[in-house]
């Protein structure tokens, strides 16, 4: 049963999508509306748009949109009930009790419980007999029994069947336990578990739900790491591991390691600010989310080439998202978890001090181009020069590109003005292939090439573009009168386009029963990328005043192509079939 619909009105009236998402993102005002950064992709120019008038949004770069309950959706990678009482919990309402459809839903809230039976299952083994091999090794690490607790570790038995046989007395199906990813089927047909012979890290989201595992094998087998592949709870790219611990005390600045091991070591020597990514490499969904919680991130990640590697990307990724970095540099190659140890009692200082005394990402990948080019030939100092002054072109300060500019004037006597010239034409070249990249995806947005959402469009361009303009109109609020006009003049079989024919007929239904008839109202039914569809409908058309007359050509054309539609299918049919179609004809006209 759909919930109320006053409910569902006050819940967006007291919900200003702004205000909602100016938690997200710096939003500025633009008239009426809002702009910013969108938190749903990289961008530096902003593109996402929230529109006052329908208290909707829509990114023009990535296209996601909807209205504030889709918003949360995304945000906060929840599905529609959740998104719901998130908002309600907000604002301080109840949300009203309701006979949900027991699908997603209901296997979402048994995944989370196998999750929890899961992690207490491995903690107990961990504490037994069985798990001695797993308490020894994290012992040897220096792992303290309150931080094996704080965590929840566990081991995982070498048994193949103990978790699933503990899960499936307690009631849970084959179906659930695969879901939630801690078993599988086996060619035979038997219930397995995932994971055995490992050491378990439970993976806790911000809300305190166990949402996965990563399990370290204590042999050489391979992987090292096996974590929870991505479930309808666990999304990998968009959570980041002990991040519910870190959130509380990361205002100022977060530490981003490379592992599970990494960040247990550190949040025991007094560093509970650490994080790290979750067994896959570090997203812009994960700088996008460290953006909220924290003013800069420090880089701790190995020495090793893969490291550094690493350490690159999540350059890129925070620095697009506008966040400050520093790069630790741990001396002979060591680990956060080592270097501490092998100081004894004063090596949390000894880190404190690595951190105070880390130096920005430029330098850091300065002295990387350095190491690759070594300036002392002429040859070496070019390939230098042109590499940093690619990378000074990427700096979206001018000040930075001039400090760095006369550093590096100073130690290759080269001038600073050469070198400022080629950081401008290097900048001037990524400009223009930024414009043709923007240019190409305007033109398939207009085209209706790679339309997702609504794949008949390509097809039938000048149908679907008006079949949009009456769907932005009904979800604007038509006048007493215009809904049975609309629908006499235009039933939903005369739309060429499917997607846009059944949201047409949703919304005639509802308006003609005198329903609400905006986003919010319908986003129950809809699929995130649906509701953006709909979001990018009502953005087109935010700033042009739709009057009657538009909508009697939107109609016009509509109806005009849906009769070159069906002539064109006569001519290619089958004569058994035009004489059904010329039958059909006869019947409409009784």
């Amino acid at each position: 049963m759909a919930l109320p619909e006053l409910f569902l009105q006050e819940l967006k009236m007291r919900s200003d999508m702004a205000d909602v998402a100016s938690s997200y993102l710096h939003l500025k005002r633009q008239g009426k509306n809002y702009v910013g950064l969108c938190p749903f992709h990289n961008e530096k120019t902003p593109s996402f748009h929230i529109y006052s008038d329908t208290n909707s949004f829509y990114c023009f770069g990535c296209g996601a949109g909807g209205d504030v309950i889709t918003f949360i959706r995304q945000a906060e990678n929840l599905d529609y009930m959740e998104a719901v009482r998130f908002l309600a919990d907000r604002v301080g309402m109840q949300v009203p009790e309701t006979q949900e459809d027991p699908g997603l839903s209901q296997l979402r809230s048994r995944i989370l419980e196998i999750n929890r039976e899961a992690a207490r299952f491995f903690h107990g083994v961990l504490l037994a007999e069985e798990g001695k091999p797993g308490l020894e090794y994290l012992r040897s690490r220096g792992v303290q029994p309150k931080t094996i607790r704080r965590f929840g570790l566990g081991y995982a038995p070498a048994s193949r069947f103990a978790l699933v046989d503990f899960l499936t007395d307690k009631g849970y199906t084959s179906h659930e336990i695969t879901q939630a990813n801690v078993g599988f089927v086996s060619r035979n047909g038997r219930l397995v578990d995932r994971f055995f012979s490992r050491v378990m890290f439970p993976i806790i989201d911000l809300r305190g739900n166990v949402v996965g595992f990563g399990g370290r094998v204590l042999t050489q087998e391979k992987p090292k790491y096996l974590n929870t592949s991505d479930t309808i709870v666990f999304k990998k790219s968009q959570g980041l591991f002990a991040m519910n611990f870190a959130k509380e005390a990361c205002r100022e600045q977060l530490i981003l390691a490379e592992g599970y091991m990494d960040v247990i070591a550190l949040h025991q020597a007094g560093f509970p600010n650490a994080a790290a990514a979750l067994g896959t490499a570090f997203t812009g969904e994960q700088a996008r989310l460290l953006t909220r919680y924290t003013k800069e991130v420090v880089l701790s990640y190995d020495a090793d080439e893969a490291g550094q590697k690493a350490a690159a990307r999540a350059i890129q990724l925070l620095r697009e998202v506008g966040m400050p970095v520093r790069v630790l540099s741990i001396p002979n190659g060591k680990d956060p978890d080592e270097y501490i140890r092998s100081f004894g009692e004063q090596g949390p200082a000894r880190f404190k001090q690595l951190i105070e005394s880390s130096g920005n990402d430029v330098e850091y990948q300065l002295r990387r181009i350095r190491e690759q080019y070594p300036p002392e030939t002429a040859q070496g100092q070019v390939a230098y020069l042109q590499a940093a002054a690619d990378l000074l072109s990427r700096l979206d300060s001018r000040m930075e590109q001039e400090i760095y500019a006369g550093r590096l004037a100073e130690e290759t006597g080269v001038a600073r003005s050469a070198i400022l010239l080629q950081v401008d034409k290097n900048r001037k070249k990524q400009g223009k292939l930024r414009q043709k990249q923007e240019f190409r995806q305007i033109q398939q947005q207009m085209s209706g090439m790679k339309d997702a959402v609504n794949p008949e469009k390509f097809r039938h361009l000048r149908a679907a573009n008006a079949e949009e303009g009456l769907l932005a109109f009904l979800l604007r609020g038509p006048e007493p009168g215009q809904v049975e006009w609309i629908a006499a003049s235009l039933p939903p079989e005369q739309f060429c386009t499917e997607f846009n024919r059944r949201i047409y007929q949703r919304l005639l239904e509802r308006l003609l029963q005198g329903k609400g008839c905006d986003l919010t109202s319908i986003s129950e039914t809809l699929s995130i990328e649906e509701a953006g569809a709909l979001s990018r409908m009502l953005a087109k058309m935010d700033s042009l005043p739709l009057s009657q007359e538009d909508v009697q050509e939107y109609i016009q054309i509509i109806l005009q192509e849906r009769m070159k539609l069906e002539t064109e299918q006569i001519t290619s049919a089958q004569p058994e079939d035009i004489q059904a179609y010329l039958r059909k004809l006869k019947e409409q006209k009784k």
